[in-house]
């Protein structure tokens, strides 16, 4: 009897399916659609070429140095001032997942076979991609929270070396009324997310998004501060706070967050943070074979199964940092809090001069 059942490789063509589930992972995620990590050209580049980190110059600002006072002797001489450089360090994510045709069987029944698979895989890197960056966030606040967050590595100097004075990215009001909840005083508000912003100082009004856990969001929405507003074509609300898009996301460190990417907290303790726009860089770079099938004739005693494979290369840089851990393995580091990975105090620096170049904030609340 001719085995006529439709399998993976019947309806995957990865030429059409790579850039299809890439296409639809960017259009989904809220990270993307906020503005705070742009899509870098620049970076999608570097991908594209060999090596785990790569050295991105920059030109630091010209300063605000006293001028010079003119006059007519001949014997004195101005003194040029020194233009200096930073350099951002970026990291390449290389990642990959598979999926088998029982995990796939309900899609095979689609009228679009292929469509329902991509759509179920760029669902499954949007999380993926969101928990990354997650990730990079905190090892990014936990840098900032050391007694000297100017190091990387333990004695690093040159490129990695930094700026920045310890927690000037935070805002903690969890800890006041002696780190007892107090409604009103230790849990979201209004208040609370102004000084969050006014650590940026005058370019507080950079701050154009919001990520916070829901549990907070219900704290915002009970107190009447979430608005919404349509979107382009008037089918989507979208939540915002004090003209701020709201990115409601359970992976936003809290108590059950998951550990693998530092965002478990203490009990009853989240974190909401406040982000610019591109304060994030995202570079996307192709695999050398980015997706593809493979057939286990002999499984199911002998009825078959196949395995579909996908495989992405990200870089999620936060901009004005430097990348200084030293990942012992060819796809780059991982989401964990574990030395050298993405959510480790000591896997990154800030080399940019100025707290308001960082266009990111942390206000962390206790809401029971």
């Amino acid at each position: 009897m001719v085995n006529v059942s439709t399998q993976i490789a019947d309806v995957i063509v990865p030429a059409v399916f790579t850039p299809y589930t890439q296409q639809l992972t960017m259009e989904k995620t809220a990270i993307i659609q906020s503005g705070v990590a742009a899509r870098d050209d620049f970076l999608d580049n570097l991908l594209a070429g060999g090596g785990l980190t790569f050295t991105v110059p920059s030109w630091q600002d010209i300063g605000d140095p006293a001028e010079n006072v003119s006059s007519d002797d001949p014997n004195t001489s101005s003194s040029p001032n020194i233009t200096q450089t930073s350099a951002e360090v970026a990291v390449r994510l290389s990642r990959n997942s598979s999926w088998s045709t029982m995990r796939l069987a309900t899609a095979l029944a689609g009228a679009d076979p292929m469509q329902s698979i991509a759509s179920r895989v760029s669902d499954y890197w949007v999380r993926r991609l969101q928990r990354a960056f997650v990730a990079v966030a905190n090892g990014i606040f936990a840098n900032n929270a050391l007694a000297d967050p100017t190091l990387g590595r333990s004695g690093a100097v040159g490129i990695n070396a930094g700026y920045g004075h310890q927690n000037d990215l935070t805002h903690d009001i969890s800890i006041l009324n002696g780190g007892v909840f107090a409604a009103g005083v230790t849990n979201f508000s209004a208040p609370a997310f102004i000084d969050t912003a006014t650590l940026l100082g005058d370019a507080s009004e950079d701050v154009t998004a919001v990520f916070m856990h829901s549990i907070v969001y219900s704290t915002a929405q009970k107190n009447n501060l979430i608005d919404f507003i349509p979107d382009s074509e008037g089918k989507v609300n979208i939540p915002v706070f004090l003209g701020r898009r709201v990115i409601v996301d359970d992976g936003m460190p809290n108590p059950a967050g998951d550990n693998s990417n530092g965002a478990q907290t203490a009990s009853g303790i989240y974190h909401t943070w406040l982000v610019g726009p591109a304060s994030f860089r995202l570079g996307v770079g192709s695999p050398i074979v980015p997706t593809e099938v493979f057939r286990f004739p002999d499984r199911g005693n002998g009825a078959g199964s196949d395995i579909l494979y996908n495989r992405v290369e990200w870089c999620i840089h936060p901009v004005g940092h430097a990348y200084v851990g030293s990942p012992s393995y060819q796809g780059g580091p991982t989401n964990a809090a574990t030395a050298n990975n993405l959510a480790y105090s000591g896997s990154w620096v800030r080399v940019f001069p100025e707290r308001k170049q960082i266009k990111l904030a942390r206000l962390i609340t206790r809401e029971s």
